[in-house]
């Protein structure tokens, strides 16, 4: 019926027949290599395309003579809007002009004397084309010869002449010779030659020698080219207007400052922390890549809403060899402070709801060397909205935050700015503290400390580490219920127990996502956490407990790793489908004076991030079940382990617009590496994990607006590891999750 209802054989006029293709048959010399590249590439010249087909219909053409009728209906309109295409007729095919197009790219490609024939294959209401080309013996180059240019060119090009990709033997391509062309402006661009194009460089073909179909290829200039072009810049002198504005001031500062001028209505910026980001020197000859590479590291500095480099030719300084420029750096900065607030309506899946207000406050420049302070404050309630035991309980907290950001590395050591090419590392500061109440279950007063940097090593590469790395937390106010809790959970009670954690967080992340136009995606983050092991130095024994303890307080050690593997496939019209894919691993492993990863440290699994037909932290640990706990009230018992494996696959494709849709499968779990009494050993790694996770499908829907993106997606779970064996392969397709989240979940 589906079949019969998408034919387009009734639409088709009576004096038409519809064009379905074309078929190229090559009969080449047997000194023709990669026939089949050849034709691939004859292909993409064959106009014009037939209506595209799936399975043999043509939904595209057909919802296009739906709309010709005198009332199509909106559907008919709508789906014509979306995938509709006007009909391709053999009468549009211009057969002759496009034999002379695959001569034309045959002799391109230096099959000269080619031969181009073409026939229809006529059916009732159809009709395709056959394209058959004779192809000889191509011409191949004998020699290649630079002609004699003008100093200093040509000592400038010699170098990346002899470097050349045509060699001898070399078959006649004229794609080549525009990509050699290309290759050498960039090489004399280099070098300093500011005003050099690559069309000032043509290849001339020579066979008057010779009778074999071979050729000699000679590099020329073309005529008339200007001596400017053919000349060196050097870079005389630099002006940086550190405080740009397009209503320039008329009484503007200037300040001489390694060699270069710093100009700015009053000090904006200090020249000496502004220095560091300017690889452009005076008396260095014109570079793309310095521009380049000064443009990027100004706009990382987080001071300046836009960078302009422009260069100005000093005509009265040209000579016959060596041209001059003079570099202008505009930098207009961003508003100086700035204050964000944040209304939040959370509701999660215990079914807590409340409001949370959030204000920032931000300092761009600090103290005129590109330092940004960030000063936020939350506060937030929320109210369980249950019956019987669980009414009543509520959440409060309260946060407060500074963070202090230096564009530049603050360390007691010296390290040589010329270590850090590409950018420079960023020194991150921060302090935290924030305070907890749940009704009926305790307070919890937690603080952070931070030191650290991050830097970009290379477009792709990003480092991280934070030498001082401090966390607190003080419980208080426990009630008899929370504390039956942890006494009947020991794992838990020993989480809460160690109130310092003192250590060391390193990240590497290489995000090849950059590339939007590679088919081929891939992005890795590895991180490690290691707390204890220097504070253990300074620590001293407890004679009451037995534990370690600094400064008064049991500290925690571990260390812990994890890695986020992500792979992106994009195909079809434009890349817009994609395959996403991602493996994610962690371990956590307690010593010392820990038998437990702190609670805060450990890891969970469901929500709309993890495996989405679970709900957060309601996943694992093992095969351990909630429902089926006695002691678990469903409310504040997060469901965590310190080993964590997750693998989820989505393909993505758009619907219309800006909206698009997804189908997705997830699987994943938690575990312990020691089975925690509670659980009775549910929560146990052990060699039989692959039939411990849960596993989940379900379909999505993302509203992406210019990379801002609310996604919503309906999962269920197929695979349940908390029921017994045998009954866990289940798909409840009747009890589905709705995930609500901002950004795509990998």
């Amino acid at each position: 019926m589906i079949f019969y209802s998408c034919s387009v054989k009734k639409f088709i006029p009576e004096d038409k027949r519809l064009y379905t293709g074309a078929v190229i048959e090559i009969d080449a010399d047997t000194s023709v290599k990669n026939v089949d590249q050849l034709k691939a590439e004859l292909q993409t010249v064959l106009r014009p395309e037939p209506n595209s087909s799936v399975l043999g219909m043509r939904p595209g053409l057909y919802f296009y003579y739906k709309t010709q009728k005198e009332k199509p209906g909106f559907l008919n309109r709508w789906l014509y809007k979306q995938i509709g295409e006007e009909p391709v007729y053999q009468s549009d095919v211009e057969n002759l002009e496009v034999e002379e197009i695959l001569i034309n790219r045959l002799e391109n490609n230096g099959f000269f004397y080619s031969q181009a024939t073409s026939a229809f294959t006529e059916k009732k209401q159809f009709a395709s084309i056959n394209y058959k080309l004779t192809v000889p013996k191509p011409y191949k180059m004998e020699t290649l010869t630079l002609d004699t240019l003008p100093n200093p060119i040509y000592t400038d090009i010699k170098p990346a002449f002899q470097e050349s990709p045509l060699t001898n033997e070399s078959r006649f391509d004229l794609s080549n010779m525009k990509l050699e062309r290309t290759r050498l402006d960039t090489e004399l661009k280099k070098k300093g030659y500011y005003n050099f194009n690559s069309d000032f460089l043509v290849f001339e073909a020579d066979t008057n020698q010779y009778n074999n179909k071979r050729f000699d290829l000679f590099l020329k200039l073309k005529a008339e080219v200007p001596k400017k072009s053919l000349v060196p810049y050097q870079v005389k002198r630099i002006n940086v207007y550190a405080d740009h504005d397009l209503n320039d001031s008329i009484n503007l500062n200037t300040e001489r400052y390694d060699n270069k001028t710093y100009i700015q209505d009053t000090l904006f910026f200090k020249p000496k922390h502004l220095n560091k980001f300017i690889t452009i020197e005076e008396q260095d000859y014109y570079s793309p890549s310095e521009s380049k590479n000064t443009a990027r590291r100004l706009s990382t500095i987080g001071a300046y809403k836009y960078v302009n480099i422009r260069y100005r030719e000093i005509d009265s300084l040209l000579t016959d060899s060596l041209g001059a420029l003079e570099a202008d750096i505009f930098l207009s900065p961003l508003t100086k402070r700035a204050v964000r607030v944040e209304l939040q309506a959370v509701t999660k899946s215990n079914s807590f709801t409340g409001p949370n207000l959030a204000l920032t406050y931000s300092n761009r420049n600090l103290f005129r060397g590109g330092e940004t302070l960030n000063i936020s404050t939350s506060i937030g309630y929320e109210t369980q909205i249950a019956s019987g035991s669980n009414a009543g309980l509520s959440s409060t907290e309260l946060g407060l935050k500074g963070e202090l950001i230096f564009p530049r590395v603050i360390s007691p050591f010296n390290i040589n700015d010329d270590f850090f090419e590409y950018s420079i590392p960023k020194t991150k500061t921060s302090l935290a503290a924030n305070y907890l109440r749940r009704s009926k279950l305790y307070t919890l007063l937690s603080g952070s400390a931070l030191f650290g940097y991050v830097w970009d090593a290379n477009r792709y590469v990003t480092y991280e580490v934070n030498p001082i790395s401090i966390n607190y937390t003080k419980l208080g106010n426990v009630t008899p219920e929370f504390q039956d809790i942890l006494d009947q959970n020991p794992f838990l009670k020993r989480s809460f127990d160690q109130q310092f954690i003192s250590g060391l967080t390193f990240s590497f992340t290489y995000n090849g996502m950059v590339d939007s136009n590679d088919p081929n995606q891939f992005f890795l983050n590895s991180t490690l956490d290691v707390a204890g092991n220097s504070i253990s130095l300074l620590g001293s024994q407890n004679e009451e407990t037995g534990a370690d303890e600094f400064l008064g307080l049991e500290y925690a050690q571990y260390a812990k790793a994890d890695v986020d593997f992500r792979f992106h496939l994009n195909f079809g019209k434009n890349r817009s489908h994609t395959l996403a894919t991602r493996l994610f691993a962690g371990y956590g492993l307690a010593y010392g004076n820990s038998d437990v990863v702190p609670f805060v440290k450990q890891y969970f699994s469901g929500g709309p991030y993890s495996v989405r037909a679970f709900r957060i932290r309601s996943l694992g640990p093992g095969t351990y079940n909630e429902t089926n706990d006695e002691n678990s009230d469903g409310t504040f018992f997060d469901q965590t382990g310190n080993i964590r494996l997750e693998a989820n696959v989505e393909y993505r494709f758009p619907i219309f617009s800006f909206f698009k849709g997804a189908v997705f499968a997830d699987a994943g779990n938690v575990w312990n590496s020691k089975g925690n009494p509670a659980f009775d050993g549910k929560d146990k790694f052990s060699s039989n994990f692959i039939n411990e996770l849960g596993m989940g499908t379900g379909f999505g829907l993302r509203i992406d607006v210019q990379g801002f993106v609310i996604r919503f997606d309906l999962a269920a779970p197929f695979h349940d590891p908390s029921l017994d064996e045998g009954e866990r392969f289940d798909f409840q397709w009747d009890e589905p999750v709705l995930n609500f989240a901002i950004g795509y979940p990998f």
